[in-house]
């Protein structure tokens, strides 16, 4: 039985996400699904796979044309994100912190308001950092994680980037730092070091791996997406030229204003995971599984009650990712926001959820390590906790906006 198109029907394609979605699937299918139980068994970086997309292309995707990229728009992004997700969880998470490197200079920024002087030197300086992309491969990162609110966007960042003579010093501290240790750049959120600096003084600086004063620390050995490698990152009094910039001094903040779904590329991962979860189902329950046994075991109506619901499940999810896909632009209303905060939520929980009922539905053997369908499972009950928008933060933002018209508030009430 042929599995389902990640984007459910190909057909409305255009001819660039049908060749990157094959190309995705091509790799999972030929490559990195074979190497995901040891990666995932040993928590190490997916390096080979990094190198397969390297020759794909696929590191570049999101880097404009005009650099020498494949100018992927964010629709064909989240698409080719959910097909390696597939595949692989821990590959595309991580590709995920690269592409959205590029992603936020590129399309996001170029939508963004900045003066002349602001734009000539963004495109300066992010020519630098779109040549070593795709002339060198290089791989970036994007610590985003602090131990604080910042990551949910309601303080300023405790990195602090202190303006120097040709540059900056940046010191700090991230945590869950995927590709600590594999990435050439780290895409450090910062705060400029100014007296009364707040979070319209954010800084996105990207920092040399090898530079003096970078440390990685601290174990890993997590439940989930262990192939992330997310060990805490310190920064000592780093100095990095001004063309580290990957945005204009303070644009960040206006990016995560105007333009929220910059904030819901990690969701892609997950749709990929609750497809994956409903492929296994499916050729288990056919007797199609390698590995197993050649039993049959879809004559059973409890088996079909329960791939029906999982199917259901899934279709939801799928609807509503690829309208979120096709809504992202700047400014988006009031209906749009919101219904991004319901597609994050919806793709993180039902990827879980739709893993949950392949495990009872396939029964015992499905809990055994020989089988991909328990790291499918670890790997998706990970997405609701990732900052900066968790499951928990969805709902809360949502329930606000649902009730609340911009600057209402209730009177207090006495105790």
């Amino acid at each position: 039985m042929t599995p389902s198109h990640i984007a459910g029907n190909p057909a409305k394609l255009t001819a660039q996400q049908r060749e990157l979605i094959e190309i995705a699937a091509t790799l999972g299918r030929e490559k990195f699904a074979s190497r995901a139980a040891q990666i995932d068994r040993d928590a190490v970086f997916p390096f080979e796979n990094y190198a397969d997309m390297r020759d794909a292309g696929l590191l570049k995707i999101c880097v404009p044309q005009a650099y020498g990229g494949l100018g992927a728009d964010f629709p064909t992004y989240v698409m080719v994100a959910a097909e390696i997700g597939r595949h692989c969880g821990a590959t595309a998470l991580t590709w995920n912190m690269h592409v959205c490197s590029a992603m936020w200079a590129g399309f996001i920024a170029d939508a963004l308001d900045m003066t002349p002087e602001q734009r000539a030197d963004h495109e300066r300086c992010r020519a630098v950092h779109f040549k070593r992309v795709v002339e060198e491969g290089k791989v970036y990162a994007q610590p985003f994680s602090e131990g604080g609110s910042a990551a949910a966007g309601k303080a300023p960042w405790g990195t602090l980037a202190k303006k120097v003579d040709g540059g900056y010093l940046v010191t700090g501290r991230k945590i869950f730092a995927s590709l600590s240790g594999a990435a050439d750049y780290y895409g450090v959120l910062c705060t400029l070091d100014k007296p009364g600096a707040g979070m319209r003084d954010s800084m996105y600086l990207a920092v040399p791996a090898d530079a003096e004063g970078v440390s990685v620390s601290g174990p890993w050995d997590p439940l989930g997406m262990r192939g992330t490698v997310s060990r805490n990152l310190e920064f000592k009094d780093v100095f990095v030229a001004d063309d580290a910039r990957m945005m204009p001094e303070g644009l960040y903040f206006q990016a995560a204003s105007r333009f929220p779904h910059m904030f819901a590329t990690l969701s892609p991962t997950y749709m990929g995971l609750a497809q994956a979860a409903y492929d296994f189902t499916v050729q288990y329950l056919r007797g199609e599984m390698p590995g197993t046994p050649p039993v049959k075991r879809r004559m059973y109506p409890t088996k079909q009650v329960a791939t029906a619901e999982m199917r259901i499940k899934l279709e939801q999810t799928r609807a509503l990712f690829l309208q979120n896909a096709r809504d992202a632009q700047v400014d988006p209303d009031r209906d749009t926001r919101m219904r991004l905060y319901a597609a994050h939520y919806t793709i993180m929980e039902n990827a879980n959820d739709i893993a949950r009922l392949a495990i009872r539905t396939c029964g015992g053997q499905s809990m055994l390590k020989s089988l991909h369908l328990e790291r499918i499972y670890r790997d998706s009950r990970c997405g609701s906790l990732m900052l900066p928008w968790t499951a928990e933060l969805c709902v809360d933002r949502l329930g606000r906006e649902c009730l609340y018209e911009p600057g209402e508030r209730d009177e207090a009430i006495d105790a």
